[in-house]
């Protein structure tokens, strides 16, 4: 029995879209949310990416999915998001 089936998200969480790149370990995918910014002096824009690692209970993301997670209490050292659902599963490669 597990405590975190029973993980609360608040309606007004922050929530983000981004995609799984690594589905290896138990209950738990990263999840890299890449962005835009523009430099403060030069203006050029510049490519970034922020990791995050994701709580998904049943195992039910894979690499490449385009997933949608919500922040919520710590759970362990490095996780304080959850997953709420698959936006588009992953193209199959051949």
């Amino acid at each position: 029995m597990s405590h975190l089936k029973d993980i609360n998200v608040s309606e007004n969480a922050l929530r983000k879209v981004g995609v799984v790149t690594a589905a290896n370990r138990d209950k738990t995918c990263r999840v890299s949310i890449d962005f835009l910014t523009r430099h403060a002096k030069y203006g050029k824009y510049i490519r970034q990416r922020t990791v995050l690692h994701v709580h998904d209970e049943e195992n039910i993301a894979k690499t490449g999915d385009r997933v949608e997670i919500a922040e919520c209490r710590p759970l362990s050292k490095t996780k304080s998001w959850v997953l709420l659902r698959v936006v588009s599963e992953a193209p199959l490669a051949d």
